[in-house]
């Protein structure tokens, strides 16, 4: 029996992971934080053996290397969400790219031989404009990118000067119904099930042009563990190399509720949705919801993990639209109090 250690394991990703590894018959081992919710984990939390721990505290990390002893580490944990990394600078680099280097030296010092995971992003491209390679420069543009080119390059260095198997899975954005509430699939797919059902008015997105290039993280967990069965290790893009709009996803999402909406036509700013039955607005656009710095277009080229790996997704844009929507429909019947908090 494999036995693997996961950091972030009661996130998106994590939560993914754990029940693939799981049904491969895996010991899996999550790291958490006293603080962390386990919803996630919940329907499976009986088989699985939690560590408490801080990417923040050398020690614990210790303790955990050494009690789970594991064969593959997947290090998914890390502040992720762009927008706070700007209000919270220090504390995103030292989580991402400290937390990252603490837990390598960890796994060095006590256990070499295991098979480690980096879950890196692909905000680190930021500014280079072709469709991203391995080999394309990096250009970040936030702090949050700053931070995971550190733990990707750390991870990087790790490899080339202690021979240790790591591998990198750059990690094009990558949506389900766990999302974090902070981003703003999430944020469209419930808000638009709201205004479906009656219990909010309207809401409130940001730069609505900008494009990204969106997976399903149900998905984009497998590549993961096919990167550590490999002979040797090496980085990887995991993305689907189709870009899409937030403004299309708005769209999309009021479609699968059978509402149709409709633009004011006017630009920035000053631009509106309103649904084209009644005439009422539902979306308006914020400043509060800008970032100091704008990436227009993310896209990946995948073809490294097509050839190598045998990868590709299945879920395209619009399916994927409709897991999250459905979610929250289905969250909302059973869920009264759930869905009659608004979120703005």
């Amino acid at each position: 029996m494999k036995k693997a250690l996961i950091t972030g394991i009661t996130g998106q990703d994590g939560s993914y992971l754990s029940e693939l590894l799981l049904e491969k018959g895996y010991k899996v081992y999550g790291l958490v934080l006293h603080s962390d919710s386990l919803s996630h984990i919940k329907p499976i939390k009986d088989k699985l053996t939690l560590i408490e721990g801080n990417l923040l505290d050398q020690e614990s990390l210790d303790s955990a290397i050494r009690f789970a002893d594991p064969d593959e580490v997947y290090h998914l944990a890390a502040l992720s969400f762009v927008g706070i990394s700007w209000d919270q600078p220090v504390l995103t680099g030292n989580v991402n790219a400290l937390g990252t280097t603490r837990l390598l030296e960890s796994i060095r010092r006590i256990k070499p031989d295991v098979r480690f995971y980096h879950a890196s992003t692909s905000e680190m491209f930021g500014l280079t404009e072709e469709i991203k390679t391995e080999e394309a420069p990096f250009h970040p543009r936030n702090p949050y990118a700053i931070s995971k080119c550190f733990s990707h390059w750390i991870a990087v260095n790790y490899r080339e000067s202690y021979n240790m198997f790591i591998c990198c899975g750059i990690m094009f954005n990558h949506e389900s119904p766990r999302r974090g509430n902070d981003f703003v699939t999430k944020k469209i797919a419930r808000n638009v099930v709201q205004i479906e059902k009656g219990q909010l008015d309207h809401f409130y997105l940001g730069n609505i042009d900008t494009k990204r290039d969106w997976g399903y993280a149900k998905e984009y967990v497998k590549v993961m563990q096919l990167m550590l069965q490999q002979d040797k290790p090496g980085d990887y893009i995991i993305s689907t190399g189709e870009v899409h709009s937030v403004r299309e996803f708005l769209i999309e999402a009021f479609r699968i509720v059978n509402l149709e909406v409709i633009s004011n036509g006017k630009q920035g700013i000053e631009e509106e949705y309103m649904r084209k039955d009644n005439r009422k607005t539902v979306v308006k656009i914020s400043p509060q919801y800008f970032r100091p710095v704008e990436l227009a277009v993310l896209k990946g080229n995948n073809n490294k993990a097509r050839e190598k790996l045998a990868w590709e997704p299945q879920i395209k844009f619009k399916e994927l639209v409709r897991i999250m929507v459905e979610y929250e429909q289905n969250k909302c019947s059973d869920d009264k109090e759930y869905m009659e908090t608004p979120y703005k």
